[in-house]
């Protein structure tokens, strides 16, 4: 029977926190499912630059490089080191961040369901920043054809395969930008023309913020470049109840690495206060990753019960103080594990 080797990355402050209770999930997967799967832990992130020097060993990288997918914690101060590096270097262009609510966690509307679909590798995230003097700094937005036709062809396979309302946002500000907002832009509208049956439309990255807040369930598949959807999707993770329930994928053609939207809240470390859900959401995408790859629809029901399994919980009132509850970070993931496992 195969077995999906998934690299672990436990990270710092929340972080092991958070992966411990995810990891109980996963076990309760194995068991409700046949499902296997080698779980190997490796570091990265401020505690491993402090130990090795580096916040990402050149091991972590084979580790992941040979695993067939990756699930990390938040990192500290590190996480340009450790996130943006591997982004780059695993060429993993499309980071997805869902906006969805659910039952039992305060929202701004119930029907909120709509996903940012954000180029992964460039724009200002480049890094190249230059000094010209004391008083004068420039940052360079580095804006490619290639990079905006496969994140905008990313996100309107991603709008067929959602249905409902099938529909492909393009946000940006071309009309200050306008030749690298103007590029993306246009190959934007270009890629629509294959998609005929997917509704395409634009706005301003400014308007976009606002009509997040008054008409959020308007939204499906919103496309953006790397800033911009960073923003946007911390924006649209406090209208779903905030970043405790705010999972991403970061996927490549051949790999993807999954990981909650929030930082590793060093405020909250060590309290078993956090919310895991974020985490734990995050597996329920690379469940369905997996499912996708390698054509195994037992991944695809494992998906589906992480996230009923998570909604029975909360709904049970099993939650974390971000939400209202009074729960424990074990105590949310054994519950959502026991509810996998029918106990």
């Amino acid at each position: 029977m195969k077995r999906y080797n998934i690299a672990l990355i436990p990270g710092d402050g929340i972080g092991p926190e958070q992966m411990r209770a995810a990891v109980k999930v996963i076990r309760a997967v194995e068991k409700a499912t046949g499902l296997k799967f080698n779980l190997k832990e490796v570091e990265a992130g401020d505690r491993c630059k402090t130990k090795t020097g580096t916040p990402l060993p050149d091991e972590t990288i084979d580790v992941i490089k040979r695993s067939h997918t990756c699930l990390k914690a938040p990192v500290g101060e590190t996480a340009a080191e450790v996130i943006v590096r591997l982004r780059q270097m695993l060429d993993l262009y499309a980071n997805v961040r869902p906006a969805k609510a659910y039952p039992g966690i305060p929202c701004a509307r119930p029907d909120i369901d709509f996903v940012i679909a954000r180029e992964n590798t460039e724009g200002v995230y480049k890094g190249i920043e230059l000094r010209l003097s004391n008083d004068a700094t420039v940052c360079l937005r580095v804006i490619t054809r290639r990079a905006s036709e496969r994140i905008a062809k990313f996100a309107f396979e991603m709008a067929k395969s959602r249905g409902g309302k099938k529909r492909v946002t393009a946000v940006h500000k071309a009309n200050v930008m306008r030749v690298t907002c103007g590029l993306f832009a246009k190959v934007c509208r270009k890629v629509a023309k294959s998609y005929p049956d997917v509704r395409f439309d634009e706005m301003y990255v400014d308007a976009a913020a606002m009509r997040l807040i008054r008409e959020p369930e308007k939204f499906d598949v919103i496309v953006t470049t790397n800033l911009f959807g960073d923003i946007l999707s911390d924006e649209a993770a406090q209208l779903v109840g905030g970043l405790g329930v705010s999972p991403s994928a970061n996927v490549g053609d051949d790999l993807a690495l999954f990981e909650p939207v929030h930082g590793s809240a060093p405020d909250i470390a060590g309290k078993g206060i956090a919310n895991p859900c974020s985490l734990i959401l995050a597996s329920k995408m690379m469940f369905e990753w997996l499912g996708r790859r390698h054509n195994d629809p037992r991944c695809d029901k494992a998906a589906g019960m992480v996230e009923r399994a998570m909604i029975e919980t909360l709904n049970k009132g099993i939650r974390t103080p971000d939400l209202g509850g009074k729960s424990k970070t074990m105590e949310v993931g054994e519950a959502i594990a026991k509810v996998i496992i029918g106990g």
